[in-house]
C-alpha cells in the first residue's frame, strides 16, 4: 500500500496541467468519485485492523494533496485567462466590406412624386388604411347600391358592411376637409387594397397617390396644368399626354389621364394593349355633394382631385412588364435599384 500511494504522489506531482482540458483530465483521475484515490479509501476495510488508522491518515494526506494541486492549476489557468491582452487594432486596415442594402422601387418612385407636388405647394397627409363606410363611401358620393362596396370588390373586416380596409386613400382627403378650412392642397400617398385577382397588371394590394386641390375660383384648366406639370416632371418633356372624360361618384366632370407608353414609345406593346397610351389615373372637379358632406360651402369654394397607382407609374418609368415583381422580394430584381434614387 506504502508504494502504491507513493507512486500516486509521484503521478499528482508530474502530471502536467497546462489548459483545462489537461485540468478536467486530472479531477476525473485523482478526485472524482471513481477515481484512483476514492478506489484506495474504499478498500480501507480490506486492511489489518491494527494498521487501518496509518494507512487512513496516508490516503487522507494523498486525498489533500491532489485537492490542493487542482486548485491551484485552476486559479492558475483563470488568471492567466484574465490577464491576456488582445493585440492592438490596426485602425489603418481597411473596413469589412458588407452587403450595401437598395431602396425598393416603390419607394423611389413615391419619393420622385412627392417631391414633385411639394415644389408646387402641396402637403403630405395620411390615414387609416382599416376605414369605415363614411369616410371610405359614403362622403364620396358613393350610392348604396354601388358595386365598389360588394364583398366582391372590398375587403371587409369580419363581414362587418361599416368596416373595410379603404379602397383608395380619397378617404385621407375626406379626413383632411372634415378637419382643415380653405384653401387645401394636400397629396395622400398609401396602401390600399381590393378584391382582385392577381396577375401581371393588377394585385389586390398595391399602392396610390391621391391629390386635393380647394379654393376659391379653382378650375379644370387648372386641374389640367397641374398634371401637365407633373407627368413632365417624372417622364420628361417628350411625353405625350390626354385626357378622355370618364365618370367617378366623388367628381364631376371627370377624366382618365393618359400618357404616350414609355415601353414601346406608342408603337404597341401588351402594356399599352397595342394602342400606344397607357391610362396612369383618373381626375376630375370635386363633386359639390363631397364638398358639402365634409362641411365645405360648393357655392365659396372650387376643387379638384386626381389619383394614381404607383404600380402603374413605376412599371412605365423602370419598364416593369410585371407588377407581381413589387412583391415578390427576389433579390435579383430588387438589386438592379442599388444606384438609383
Amino acid at each position: 500500500m506504502k508504494e502504491t500511494i507513493e507512486q500516486i504522489q509521484a503521478q499528482i506531482a508530474d502530471f502536467r496541467i497546462e489548459n483545462k482540458e489537461q485540468l478536467e483530465q486530472f479531477r476525473l483521475q485523482f478526485i472524482n468519485r471513481k477515481s484512483v484515490i476514492a478506489e484506495l479509501l474504499a478498500g480501507l476495510k480490506d486492511i489489518a485492523p491494527e494498521d487501518r488508522k496509518a494507512v487512513g491518515a496516508q490516503l487522507n494526506n494523498l486525498k489533500n494533496a491532489a485537492q490542493t494541486r487542482f486548485d491551484e492549476a485552476a486559479a492558475a489557468l483563470e488568471n492567466s485567462a484574465s490577464s491576456f491582452v488582445a493585440p492592438p487594432k490596426d485602425l489603418t486596415l481597411p473596413a469589412i466590406p458588407f452587403a450595401q442594402g437598395t431602396r425598393h422601387p416603390l419607394s423611389l418612385v413615391r419619393s420622385e412624386i412627392i417631391g414633385i407636388f411639394e415644389r408646387i405647394g402641396f402637403n403630405i397627409s395620411e390615414g387609416p388604411e382599416i376605414e369605415d363606410d363614411w369616410h371610405n363611401f359614403t362622403a364620396l358620393n358613393f350610392p348604396p347600391n354601388h358595386p365598389a362596396r360588394d364583398m366582391q370588390d372590398t375587403f371587409f373586416v369580419e363581414k362587418n358592411p361599416d368596416i373595410a380596409l379603404r379602397t383608395h386613400t380619397s378617404s385621407v382627403q375626406v379626413r383632411v376637409m372634415e378637419n382643415s378650412k380653405p384653401p387645401i392642397r394636400t397629396l395622400s400617398p398609401g396602401r390600399v387594397y381590393r378584391n382582385e385577382a392577381i396577375s401581371a397588371r393588377a394585385h389586390c394590394m398595391f399602392h396610390q397617390v391621391e391629390g386635393l386641390y380647394i379654393d376659391r375660383n379653382v378650375s379644370f384648366a387648372d386641374l389640367k396644368q397641374t398634371l401637365y406639370y407633373f407627368v413632365k416632371e417624372l417622364f420628361g418633356s417628350d411625353v405625350k399626354i390626354r385626357f378622355r372624360p370618364s365618370f367617378f361618384p366623388f367628381t364631376e366632370p371627370s377624366a382618365e389621364i393618359d400618357i404616350s407608353c414609355r415601353i414601346c414609345n406608342g408603337d404597341g406593346c401588351q402594356m399599352c394593349k397595342h394602342s400606344g397610351w397607357v391610362e396612369i389615373g383618373g381626375a376630375g372637379m370635386v363633386d359639390p355633394n363631397v364638398l358639402n358632406n365634409c362641411g365645405i360651402n360648393p357655392e365659396e369654394y372650387t376643387g379638384f382631385a386626381f389619383g394614381m397607382g404607383i404600380e402603374r407609374i413605376t412599371n412605365l418609368k423602370y419598364q416593369i412588364r410585371d407588377l407581381r415583381l413589387f412583391t415578390e422580394n427576389d433579390v435579383r430584381f430588387l438589386r438592379q435599384f442599388t444606384h438609383i434614387g
